[in-house]
């Protein structure tokens, strides 16, 4: 009798095994590939006399601002405030920046449109002429563009 027992257990593991081994791979099956961010060429400049910093969408995917984390670093350092793009009235920021970034736009940045804001005194670290002025967009957590100039 004992011999018998066996391949009933068999088939039961296998069937067992089978089944967790289906509900893994529907599983991994069933989660979507991350949908890649937007490309695009900036171009940035500074002005350390107006603290202003301008982009010029040079080519590549239209960006909705509004859809993405803009971190900008003066010299290596992060502004203790940053832009939070779209706006018109920030911390850290003179109101109303322009194009896109403005909140009263329509917050796509489109080739061949410029971009600009002013960083306001009390934001910190202070550009100055010869800082490096950088600047990393994310979308969704993911640097999609790095660039970065000398402020004039």
């Amino acid at each position: 009798m004992s011999r018998a027992v066996s391949p009933v257990v068999g088939v039961v593991t296998l069937l067992g095994v089978t089944v967790l081994l289906s509900a893994t791979l529907l599983g991994v099956a069933a989660v979507d590939p991350s949908v890649p961010g937007p490309t695009a060429s900036l171009e940035v400049s500074a002005d350390a006399s107006t603290n202003r910093i301008e982009f010029v969408h040079r080519g590549g995917d239209t960006l909705d601002v509004s859809g993405l984390t803009w971190r900008v670093s003066v010299d290596g350092d992060p502004l203790e405030h940053q832009p939070p793009v779209p706006f018109f009235a920030a911390t850290g920021f003179r109101a109303g920046p322009n194009g896109p970034f403005n909140s009263a736009s329509s917050n796509q940045f489109s080739a061949g449109e410029q971009a600009t804001l002013r960083v306001a005194s009390t934001n910190s670290p202070e550009m100055t002429r010869g800082s490096t002025v950088s600047v990393t967009v994310l979308h969704r957590n993911t640097t999609i563009l790095d660039v970065s100039t000398t402020a004039t």
